[in-house]
């Protein structure tokens, strides 16, 4: 048990006792994103009121355990290229948290080795920050449905559709909403040294620059542009690093624009929509311009009342396609000729300081507390089940 960051394992609160809501934020995760989720983790601990709610973080390590991790903010930033992870978050190296997969008992146990287990009583909401695979994916929504607690944000089936960009397009294209040209590259037919040619033939057909990426991964990690045929080989073999099947989009030319979407009680709301300006020396925005470097987002966008009420209305129309709950941020391109093209849609955009989610709703005019405040009670006037 490490000494130098402990905290007492948390005491439930007598059953029937008066009490706030009690809040398990949930991040970290298996992903490539995990660093993301760890920093957007420490920015809502931060900002979450305190004397609304009681708080219980709990890190999932890169190994997939469950942790009780320190309540200290501060060393969830990334800084200075620092990526910050709950390997050395968590309280101890060995300990778990436990989640029953049954509602009939909601409570989380948490256990070391050789020690008696410790009961940590039962949560009224989840907050699950996590980003990529194993999380944002559906997963771990499952395990709480399965669980029977609420928790904020898309039930299963939006969350898988949302974090596979190749089902996000087919589902939009369903509802006839706009989308760019791509192609799939399934993990057998990449596998098949003759089947390859065929599938550079289709991205040929594409035309470059081209943008080959995971098609099940975000935070811009394994992303390529591609310029010419002969580099794509290596840029597929990046992108299945992250995930065996790849997505390669065609380029667009035109600005790249964010628009975050906010579920109220009476529906979905678009907030102002940003603008990515992706810092000198990049080609696009990659992981380095998105969270260490230069680039900046423009919020709001410098956007006619026209585009930017067209923007929104979109925004909150790939929300309703994708059966959407809680919150999400659609990511579209604005073309020459000033139509909009769905790029993607995040599920559980990120919080962290320099996060466009937050910054957008803010000049909207929610700030970074009262978010989360609605995020919070949205979630715990839902009931769970089939969603």
């Amino acid at each position: 048990m490490s000494t130098e960051h402990t905290s007492p394992v948390p005491v439930p609160a007598a059953a029937g006792a008066h009490r706030k809501p009690r809040v398990a934020i949930v991040f970290g995760g298996r992903s490539s994103e995990h660093a993301i989720s760890v920093s957007t983790a420490g920015s809502v601990l931060r900002a979450i009121d305190r004397a609304a709610y009681e708080v219980l973080p709990i890190g999932i390590a890169t190994d997939g355990r469950w942790a009780l991790t320190a309540d200290e903010p501060a060393r969830m930033a990334i800084t200075d290229g620092r990526l910050p992870s709950v390997d050395d978050l968590a309280e101890s190296a060995d300990g778990q948290v436990n989640l029953p997969a049954s509602p009939v008992d909601r409570g989380l146990v948490y256990t070391e080795p050789g020690a008696v287990p410790k009961a940590l009583g039962e949560v009224d909401v989840v907050l699950p920050l996590l980003h990529g695979p194993w999380g944002e994916d559906g997963t771990v929504q499952g395990l709480l449905e399965l669980s029977g607690v609420p928790y904020v944000g898309s039930g299963v089936l939006s969350s898988a559709v949302g974090m596979d960009k190749e089902y996000t397009k087919r589902v939009l294209a369903s509802f006839g909403l706009p989308v760019g040209p791509y192609t799939v590259v399934r993990p057998r037919e990449w596998a098949d040294e003759a089947a390859r040619p065929a599938v550079r033939a289709r991205v040929a057909e594409l035309g470059f620059p081209v943008f080959v990426k995971p098609a099940r991964a975000g935070s811009s990690i394994g992303i390529s542009r591609v310029t010419v045929l002969e580099d794509l080989d290596a840029a597929i073999a990046e992108a299945r690093r992250h995930d065996p099947k790849v997505i390669i989009e065609a380029g667009l030319v035109g600005r790249e624009l964010e628009c975050g979407v906010l579920e109220f009680e009476d529906g979905p709301r678009a907030s102002l929509p940003a603008e990515v300006l992706v810092g000198e020396g990049y080609d696009f925005y990659d992981f380095e311009a998105k969270y260490i470097d230069s680039s900046d987002v423009r919020i709001p966008a410098a956007l006619t009342e026209d585009e930017t009420a067209r923007l929104r209305a979109l925004a909150v129309e790939v929300f309703e396609a994708l059966a959407c709950e809680g919150l999400a941020r659609v990511d579209v391109f604005l073309l020459e000729d000033g139509s909009f093209v769905v790029n993607e849609i995040n599920t559980m955009p990120g919080f962290t300081p320099i996060s466009a989610f937050p910054r957008m709703w803010e000049a909207t005019g929610i700030p970074y507390p009262e978010l989360i405040d609605r995020l919070l009670r949205s979630a715990l006037r839902r009931s769970t089940g089939l969603r």
